[in-house]
C-alpha cells in the first residue's frame, strides 16, 4: 500500500496510514481552514470550531479502542488567501476528501458577517439543509464513513 499525505502537498498532516510496518497505530486526519483576520473569525467559523472539538473528543473515545488515532490540524487563512478563495473558509477535509463527499452533501455559500466583508461564506448543503456552522453530528457521521471506507480498502487490499 503507498503512503498517502495530506491533501495540500505540503506534509503537515503526516500519513493516513501507520509510517512504519511495525506500527500498529492508524490516524484519521481531519484538517479545518477557516479565515482569521486582526484575531478574528466570523461567527460560524467560531461555532464550527466548537462544533469539532466536540466532534473530536466523541471520536478519540470511539475509535481509541480500534487503535485509531484522530489528528485534528487547524489552519488559518489570512484574508488574501480567503478573497482568492472564499469557499476554502470553513472547509473539513477527512483522510484529504472534502467532508461533503463522504455524506453525500454540497458546498455552497451564504452572506456572512463583517470579518468576511461583502464575501459570501462556505455553507454544507444536505437534503434541503442548509448549515452555516458544521454540526457535530454531521463531522462524526463523515468520519464514519472514512474509517469504515479505509478498513474495506484495507480488508479487498492487505499487505
Amino acid at each position: 500500500m503507498s503512503d498517502k499525505t495530506c491533501s495540500c502537498g505540503s506534509g503537515c498532516c503526516g500519513s493516513i496510514y501507520p509510517s512504519t510496518a511495525a506500527s500498529s497505530k492508524r490516524t484519521l486526519v481531519i484538517e479545518w481552514q477557516r479565515l482569521v483576520e486582526n484575531d478574528k473569525t466570523c461567527p460560524r467559523c467560531g461555532n464550527t470550531e466548537q462544533e469539532l472539538d466536540a466532534a473530536r473528543a466523541i471520536l478519540e473515545k470511539v475509535f481509541a479502542p480500534l487503535g485509531i488515532a484522530v489528528d485534528v490540524h487547524k489552519k488559518t487563512l489570512s484574508l488574501d488567501e480567503f478573497n482568492k478563495t472564499p469557499s476554502s473558509s470553513n472547509q473539513i477535509t477527512i483522510n484529504g476528501k472534502l467532508l461533503e463527499s463522504w455524506i453525500d452533501a454540497a458546498s455552497g455559500a451564504s452572506a456572512c458577517c463583517d470579518v468576511c466583508g461583502d464575501t459570501e461564506c462556505r455553507t454544507v448543503e444536505i437534503n434541503d439543509q442548509v448549515f452555516e456552522t458544521i454540526p457535530t453530528k454531521l463531522i462524526i457521521i463523515a468520519c464514519l464513513r472514512a474509517y469504515l471506507d479505509r478498513e474495506l480498502t484495507l480488508m479487498k487490499n492487505p499487505r
